[in-house]
């Protein structure tokens, strides 16, 4: 066999086995999709995030703090088709935190909107922000 033959075998099963495990990993891990932010700007605040109909479905969600800690009191998820979901978070996230990714109830959702209200901690100059992300 020709040395340029074996180079084109082993390059042809490097390819094969690189693009395996790559489709292994995309199909093994969660697609998530950023929804929106809020920015914390008062002592005790109420946002809204909404999410457009358009970005489809998803079976959980996760709230992102950066810049600084919030204290979360309530959250509720609002459904495409009118539903409404209390959700059981009542903590205090640090910048770079994130709550648990939190499933939604029966099959993929479309979120109109998640409603957040919290308390913000101790700040210093950063006042913290809040990203929402769809799992799907």
């Amino acid at each position: 066999m020709s040395t340029w033959l074996k180079r084109v075998s082993v390059t042809s099963m490097l390819l094969v086995a690189f693009g395996t495990v790559a489709l292994a990993q995309r199909e093994r891990g969660p697609r998530e999709e950023f929804l929106g932010e809020a920015n914390v700007d008062g002592g005790v605040d109420h946002d809204n995030i909404v999410v457009t109909a358009s970005r489809g479905s998803f079976r959980a969600i996760q709230l992102r703090v950066s810049n600084n800690t919030v204290d979360f009191q309530r959250v509720v998820v609002h459904y495409g088709n009118g539903q409404n979901q209390p959700l059981p978070i009542r903590s205090r996230i640090k910048p770079g935190g994130a709550t648990r990714v939190i499933d939604l109830p029966g099959e993929r959702r479309v979120i109109e909107s998640v409603e957040l209200w919290y308390s913000r901690a101790n700040w210093g100059p950063r006042r913290p922000k809040v990203q929402l992300y769809g799992l799907r």
